[in-house]
């Protein structure tokens, strides 16, 4: 209760650019040759935003991924919203989900300052980098690139579904084997305190190039399909440069805050981000965060895990029968 009341500020200011959308798109209806959503169709769009958001968070939360990895998927496989904007506002959400769960980490001490910069750096190139990419794409290949898009990404959400599954080989406390001259110069190296051990913890980030690369490929990834990298960015951290579970969590959301937050200005150049769309579903990345993070406390995230997996399989597959039918014209009747 008193995070939610430190987040008043926050709160209020996001219901009140929501309350603002709704005029907003109202009022767009009142422009003459223009037609856009009615009132009614405008609050019904708001609130469907909001309320989806908020549910996408509390799964996000408990599941250990970020939102833009349920957004831009559900979207693009069960809307007809053009895919630049649904992108877009799909690193929107990615971004403000790692704003909110950045500040506490950062609080806490857990985000190590030197594995975020040295993280960063390929994260956000990658980012841009598939953020123009995706931009390019759509203007020189229109609905086929659309196809593309939808098809390649339900095949990265089956690979992404298949990590969840036999994805349990997260490390605590990972212990480095041999490390190499450009990790020791690079110096990722720390210590924290782990309060369940009651003691002081220890590590040393090793491969540091091979994850270097690995977030260079995270991110195009993140910028180009709209996704974010919450999915990869803890399993690069943990997995391949042996930093502790903590540190790597901690470091995800501050990461994926920077890294989404420069892939965003590309698309907004372009003209591809809507605020009267994105600000509902940033309001209900806020709420759906404070709640899952209560919920997390009660229930076995095995149990979510398990829905994350079976909607990432039943959106793929919506997906590859879009892609499919955009590309060979193939009529596939999935759900």
């Amino acid at each position: 209760m008193q995070k939610l009341v430190k987040r008043v500020p926050e709160l209020s200011l996001l219901i009140g650019l929501g309350i603002l959308a709704y005029f907003v798109m109202g009022a767009f209806n009142q422009l003459s040759g223009t037609e856009v959503l009615d009132a009614n169709a405008a609050f019904l769009l708001v609130l469907a935003s909001f309320i989806l958001s908020t549910l996408i968070a509390i799964v996000a939360v408990i599941a250990g991924v970020g939102g833009g990895v349920l957004f831009t998927p559900i979207m693009l496989a069960f809307t007809t919203i053009d895919t630049l904007i649904i992108r877009s506002t799909g690193l929107v959400v990615a971004m403000f989900s790692g704003l909110v769960s950045s500040g506490p980490f950062m609080r806490k001490g857990l985000a190590d300052v030197k594995i975020v910069f040295y993280c960063a750096i390929p994260i956000i190139l990658g980012a841009m980098l598939g953020s123009y990419a995706a931009i390019a794409l759509s203007e020189t290949m229109g609905a086929t690139g659309d196809g593309i898009v939808r098809l390649l990404l339900g095949l990265i959400l089956v690979f992404i579904a298949a990590m969840f599954i036999v994805g349990g080989a997260n490390t605590e406390y990972p212990q480095p084997g041999k490390v190499s001259r450009f990790s020791e110069w690079v110096g990722l190296k720390g210590s924290y305190y782990e309060e369940s051990l009651g003691r002081v913890v220890h590590y040393q980030s090793t491969r540091v190039g091979l994850g270097g690369i690995l977030f260079l490929l995270v991110g195009f990834t993140g910028g180009f399909f709209g996704l974010g990298g919450g999915w990869a960015v803890v399993p690069v951290l943990n997995l391949v440069m042996t930093t502790p579970l903590k540190i790597s969590a901690a470091g995800s959301g501050v990461l994926l805050a920077m890294g989404n937050s420069a892939a965003i200005w590309p698309y907004i150049k372009a003209g591809a981000l809507i605020a009267a769309l994105a600000v509902p579903w940033m309001l209900g990345q806020v709420i759906g965060g404070i709640m899952g993070a209560h919920i997390l406390a009660r229930v076995k995230a095995n149990f979510i895990r398990y829905i994350l997996i079976v909607l990432l399989f039943l959106t793929s597959l919506k997906l590859i029968s879009r892609g499919l039918e955009t590309l060979m014209g193939i009529d596939i009747p999935v759900l």
